[in-house]
């Protein structure tokens, strides 16, 4: 829709119509974990909602009309709609939840929107899909005119890029009108380099210590695997300071890589901690 007040309450409603359709539809099958899931995203602003296969989704927190900064958190493997909210801050709503609320503490008159971004049939985890980047390139295709007509809003967009998401945030990089992209638990952009990327982005890498993903092999193979380390020397990225947790803890409350990415976020490298 328009980025404006009027046309956005309009889809907000009626994809609101839309999810209480689908949360009646989850419960008559006896689907209890998606019917949980929509009854949660029903009362949100919803900026799209398609229950077919998978699902897609996108949860707006804040006023996107009066927004001048926006974060996209795009999430990574094993990601539904049933698991939209059921992961806590490793889900994209609870994870959105949390970014909005540190921005709050951060700078209270900033004028952020998050968006929790589920625009693409995530792989799950243990597919051979998830090593490839086919999915990833289905979502960069659905998110690039989102980020452009944002940008064409005059909002300055952070990309936050959780896991498998940083592949899709890798694809959808060149030339898009972003000023920030941050990938974090990474197996890898697709790519060799930021330079590779094509962008003037500023581009960040974290990862936990804890965080199995190190144990993946950087390297790409007859379409396997998503090329160089973001977190490497070699590859140029910004590498922000996260913690002691493993993969699914980035957006903890209180937890430092959350106030690193939101800082990202509200546009501040200099409170960004290295």
């Amino acid at each position: 829709p328009a980025l404006t007040a009027s046309a956005l309450s309009d889809r907000y409603t009626a994809e609101a119509r839309a999810i209480k359709t689908a949360e009646r539809a989850a419960i008559r099958h006896r689907d209890s974990q998606l019917a949980s899931a929509l009854g949660r995203l029903a009362p949100r602003q919803v900026l799209f909602f398609n229950p077919d296969g998978q699902g897609v989704a996108a949860m707006v927190i804040g006023n996107l009309a009066t927004a001048t900064r926006v974060a996209i958190l795009v999430p990574g493997s094993d990601t539904t709609l049933a698991t939209f909210f059921s992961r806590g801050p490793a889900s994209p709503g609870g994870g959105a939840e949390a970014l909005a609320a540190q921005a709050r503490r951060l700078d209270p008159g900033e004028r952020l929107a998050v968006i929790a971004w589920l625009g693409y049939p995530a792989p799950a985890m243990l597919s051979p899909g998830v090593m490839t980047s086919g999915d990833a390139g289905q979502g960069a295709r659905a998110l690039r005119p989102l980020v452009t007509a944002l940008a064409r809003h005059g909002d300055r967009v952070a990309l936050l890029c959780h896991s498998y998401g940083s592949v899709v945030c890798g694809l959808a990089a060149p030339h898009l009108p972003v000023t920030d992209i941050a990938v974090f638990g990474s197996p890898g952009m697709d790519a060799s380099s930021v330079a590779s990327l094509h962008t003037r982005a500023r581009v960040w890498a974290g990862r936990e210590r804890g965080d199995s993903i190190r144990f993946v092999p950087h390297v790409r193979l007859f379409g396997l695997g998503f090329g160089a380390d973001p977190m490497s020397n070699g590859f140029g990225a910004r590498v922000f300071a996260t913690g002691d947790s493993g993969h699914s803890g980035y957006l903890d409350p209180g937890s430092v890589s959350l106030r690193n990415l939101t800082s990202i976020a509200l546009g501040d490298p200099a409170a960004v901690t290295r």
